[in-house]
């Protein structure tokens, strides 16, 4: 069926003329191929607000999310592309975040072991979560999609962003330094994709996450999937970079 849409995408309004179904990849078997956002994670910020989290707990100085940036989630947009050919019982189970409660995806030993290093949340189950949610959306597999999730996220932590952060950790940074990183890192105009979220903790304001929005096919170079999203307002103008431990 062919759709026109018009509504607010990602921050910005947009028309778009797409070709969807109930879920726009709920019978495919290969990648979604179009806009997406991808949500990255600043660990030591995300932990002063969940202590309890077993991923929050008794946290090692050498852990890699210490200085890099967590995997959060891929995110098949529009926002109402989700739980593509979920059951009702597990989309139930899944809002009430039993997410343990949900099934093993099945993934190889070998990806486990990236996974479990990039997406500290998996302690929390929050893997079987963004699967259900969004990864449904995406691919019929799940080891697809966290292959695709951890190279994307890979390749923003082997840039001059996540140097900016590792550098500045205790230092404030502005959503205008940020954004400047990406243009370095993946060319001009990158950074007016990129939204910056932060959170209060106490008298501080920290930056907890970054959302960048990208479009095409994970095997495309990064620099063209986000050189084809649209553009987004800034989000938080600015925070500390938290470092490890718990204030």
């Amino acid at each position: 069926m062919l759709e026109l849409r018009v509504g607010i995408k990602w921050g910005l309004v947009a028309l778009t003329a797409t070709i969807v179904s109930a879920c726009q990849n709920e019978q495919s078997t290969s990648p979604f191929n179009g806009p997406m956002v991808l949500a990255i994670s600043w660990q030591p910020a995300f932990c002063e607000r969940a202590k309890r989290r077993p991923e929050c707990k008794a946290v090692k100085p050498d852990r890699y999310d210490n200085t890099n940036f967590a995997l959060h989630g891929l995110w098949p947009q529009p926002g109402s592309n989700i739980y593509c050919g979920v059951s009702e019982n597990d989309k139930a189970t899944d809002k009430k975040r039993r997410w343990k409660q949900l099934a093993g995806l099945g993934l190889s030993d070998e990806l486990k072991q990236k996974l479990w290093k990039m997406m500290p949340g998996a302690q929390s189950y929050l893997h079987r979560h963004e699967w259900v949610k969004h990864g449904t959306c995406y691919s019929n597999s799940p080891e697809t999609y966290y292959q695709d999730s951890v190279k994307l996220l890979s390749e923003i932590n082997a840039s001059e962003v996540r140097e900016l952060f590792s550098r500045s950790i205790g230092k404030r940074l502005s959503s205008a330094q940020i954004r400047s990183a990406f243009d370095r890192s993946f060319g001009k105009g990158a950074g007016k994709r990129v939204r910056i979220s932060c959170k209060r903790d106490g008298n501080r304001t920290l930056i907890t996450e970054l959302t960048v929005g990208l479009n095409g096919s994970a095997q495309d170079k990064i620099s063209e999937l986000i050189a084809a999203s649209p553009q987004t307002k800034k989000g938080c103008p600015g925070g500390i970079v938290d470092r490890i431990g718990l204030q």
